[in-house]
């Protein structure tokens, strides 16, 4: 029988670089032939074989709601039929920024854009432009976008400058990027004692999900924002993946419930907001935010900005999830896959940890949750590999990469869950 996935990817491969249009599709992690989409209904998609997978990267999260949602359906069609774009203002842009801002309390004034490393290097330039500071700090596996200035990996020390990571990129335009180690509150401390004066922000993925899944800890998260108000920097959450998919609030209101008065001073977001259309956004204070063009001198546009039917998309995504229950339901099925991992790792002795929030989850085939990037990058990556074929072959499909968080969505069920957890048992079995 003919694979038509190997079929779609050798043809691809002639007219696309490496056969896709985003590196991780292709693979080149675990090896083997991407499956090609053909079509997704609730938790699942089936690829151009016709084989169905329990679909647990959901778009890489904006498919909270599961793939084809009625409401979310019904409003695109609508849209569409009003007009793909009119590069001009709409009311329903307010909407979804109305949307946003009720909550997440932090942000009193929000732009919309196309992407999150739009939205990503957009902040960074504000920042810099508000605060009339070039150098910003970031952290090692943290990943914010391609843009130039963020694509960086860590220097040599604890508070060094970083190396660009990409072919490319000059390294004059990462001499301002600091890059320090997730979690380690010495480093961050002597950083700011050498530059923090000179420093415009601290960009952080509260919950790193290119890491996989890894938390920044409480005290390093307050000590974060001690230092930044001390220092007149800003303190901007990454909240691109974990937006609106670990909590209603997003990230920033899991650590309000643990640090009395806790907020960032900007925020960027993506994915979920877009209802999985093109659509990202950043928004802080309205001071701020002034700052933009036209109002300021820091200039940001985008010509398919507030795109009329991504706007539809993402505000019937957004008004689905605030109902009432929609929270507790996503995050108990989403806790009772990582049990059911857990049970199952531990019944075949294999060395596993995970962790969750909300719809978000990840895990690592370390007896201990990592706390960074160099912890993270000790994960066995062959037996992860073997662990993924063997997930995708029982019809489980996980990120083909071993540092990327998953996603559970409103769609899946109990039987789903269950599901996976048995193809997991099994393929534990052989590791």
């Amino acid at each position: 029988m003919t694979d038509l996935n190997q079929t779609l990817f050798d043809r691809a491969a002639q007219v696309i670089p490496g056969g896709v249009n985003s590196p991780v599709r292709a693979f080149r992690a675990v090896g083997g032939t991407p499956r090609f989409v053909q079509r997704a209904q609730g938790a699942y998609f089936w690829d151009a074989n016709g084989q169905k997978y329990i679909d647990y990267i959901g778009s890489w999260g904006p498919m909270i709601l599961g793939h084809g949602h009625p409401a979310v359906l019904e409003a695109v069609q609508k849209a569409a039929l009003d007009g793909f774009s009119f590069g001009a203002p709409t009311e329903r842009e307010i909407e979804l920024a109305e949307e946003i801002l009720k909550h997440v309390p932090s942000m009193e004034m929000v732009r919309l854009v196309s992407s999150g490393t739009e939205a990503g290097m957009s902040a960074l330039r504000l920042a810099r432009g508000a605060t009339g500071r070039q150098k910003f700090i970031k952290f090692e596996g943290c990943y914010h976008g391609h843009a130039d200035a963020l694509l960086v990996k860590a220097g040599s020390g604890l508070a060094t400058f970083g190396n660009p990571t990409s072919a490319g990129v000059p390294a004059e335009v990462v001499r301002d990027t600091l890059v320090l180690e997730y979690n380690n509150i010495q480093a961050l401390e002597e950083a700011f004692a050498l530059h923090g004066k000179e420093l415009a922000c601290v960009m952080i993925e509260p919950i790193a999900g290119n890491m996989n899944f890894v938390r920044a800890s409480v005290p390093f998260m307050k000590r974060c924002r001690e230092l930044c108000t001390a220092h007149g920097a800003l303190l901007v959450f990454d909240e691109v993946m974990s937006g609106f998919r670990v909590a209603l609030g997003s990230a920033q209101s899991v650590y309000a419930g643990l640090i009395p008065g806790f907020k960032p001073d900007m925020t960027v977001l993506g994915k979920v907001i877009g209802g999985g259309m093109p659509l990202a956004a950043f928004g802080g204070p309205r001071e701020i935010m002034r700052q933009l063009a036209p109002t300021g001198p820091v200039y940001q546009a985008g010509t398919l900005s507030g795109n009329p039917v991504a706007t539809a998309c993402g505000l019937a995504t957004l008004r689905e999830i605030a109902k009432p229950g929609f929270w507790d339901a996503l995050s108990a099925r989403t806790q009772s896959l990582v049990t059911g991992l857990k049970g199952a790792a531990a019944s075949a002795g294999v060395p596993f940890s995970a962790d969750c929030q909300g719809g978000m989850f990840g895990f690592f085939l370390l007896p201990e949750l990592p706390q960074n990037y160099a912890k993270v990058m000790t994960s066995d990556s062959p037996k992860f590999n073997k662990l993924f074929h063997g997930l995708l072959d029982g019809g489980v499909y996980i990120a083909p990469a071993l540092y990327e968080a998953g996603f559970v969505s409103a769609a899946h069920t109990e039987d789903d869950i269950a599901e996976t957890v048995g193809v997991a048992a099994q393929v534990f079995k052989t590791l």
